[in-house]
């Protein structure tokens, strides 16, 4: 575990080197190779949680696309992570294993990201969440499409595989579980930066824009706005802590979905503490909106997993204990 001044260093030189990125390629910028430079692989090998936690907290602040989780998910699944070789995500709102196998054939359907549109393989999930298997298959075995939707810029893939299941190999459901979960934190983690900063965009503008001879920020309708999203900011970044602090399935599933209803209650605030500027593309907010929507229904929407959540209580009779307080 690396101490707080530790990773403090760390989090300032992610973000400090995806910013000049940013800065000079601005949309061209390869975040991927920044990362690689900053030697993200190792980071996760030997640092998974605080590697996690800094890395896409920075591409949500920034609104960077890059293929890290597919590194994510690979790891936890016991794979050894590779620029060449993309996971097969479950599809949108979902979080079932997306593939099976059948007569020895693998037939899977899910999203991706951007990585699958270079990769030489898929590592495809196959079965059900109680027995599932892994699978890879050569990337000519998988037909990809971009998804343009509200977030082109994602870079997501919707990918159906069609092949052989040569060298399948049956998964500890432990392990799915494992990625699912850290899958679903890497993601909360990154809403929760676009979140942060459609908050920072709101509060600027707030104090800048000045009405009846005072800035904005003094009137109270648009401080309560700016301290509800803020409220939502903190709590879902409770719930992450949280998440790392005791991992498993529930935690993360949490996480994940406070996540998606921060997003939706951040935007709600700022984006009338913005006004008509909010609704343009001038202003950059639009673009850490459509990024959270993206990033919301992967590993399973808000309201999926609340739902499955409730299921889940209602049939065990008994509420668990999420969260020491």
């Amino acid at each position: 575990m690396i101490g707080a001044g530790e990773r403090a260093a760390m989090e300032q030189t992610v973000r400090g080197a995806i910013a000049n990125a940013l800065a000079t390629a601005g949309a061209r910028a390869d975040i991927d190779a920044v990362l690689t430079k900053l030697g993200w692989l190792d980071m996760l090998d030997g640092e998974p949680d605080s590697a996690v936690d800094i890395v896409f907290g920075a591409l949500g602040a920034a609104d960077a696309t890059a293929t890290a989780l597919d590194d994510v998910v690979a790891a936890a699944l016991g794979h050894k992570p590779r620029a060449d070789l993309a996971v097969l995500l479950p599809r949108f709102a979902t979080w079932n294993p997306p593939g099976r196998i059948d007569a020895g054939d693998v037939h899977a359907q899910g999203l991706a990201t951007g990585r699958a549109a270079t990769a030489a393989e898929l590592l495809v999930v196959c079965g059900a969440e109680s027995e599932p298997g892994s699978v890879i298959v050569p990337a000519t075995a998988a037909e990809t499409e971009a998804v343009r939707g509200v977030d082109p810029a994602a870079g997501l893939r919707a990918v159906r595989v069609h092949g052989r299941a040569s060298g399948a190999t049956r998964l500890d459901p432990i392990a799915w579980q494992s990625a699912l979960a850290l899958g679903r934190r890497a993601v909360a983690r990154q809403i929760a930066g676009a979140s942060r900063a459609m908050l920072d965009l709101a509060r600027t503008h707030a104090m800048e824009r000045v009405q009846f001879g005072r800035p904005i920020a003094r009137f109270q309708a648009v401080r309560h706005r700016l301290a509800e999203a803020l409220v939502a900011v903190e709590a879902l970044e409770a719930a992450l802590t949280a998440a790392q602090e005791d991992p498993n399935s529930d935690t993360a599933a949490l996480a994940k979905a406070i996540a998606g209803r921060t997003a939706h209650t951040v935007a709600r605030h700022c984006q009338q503490v913005l006004a008509g500027i909010g609704f343009t593309a001038e202003h950059s907010f639009h673009r850490f909106l459509k990024r959270a929507l993206a990033l919301e229904g992967l590993f399973g929407s808000a309201d999926a997993i609340v739902l499955d959540v409730g299921r889940r209580l209602l049939a065990a009779r008994r509420v668990p204990t999420l969260i020491e307080l």
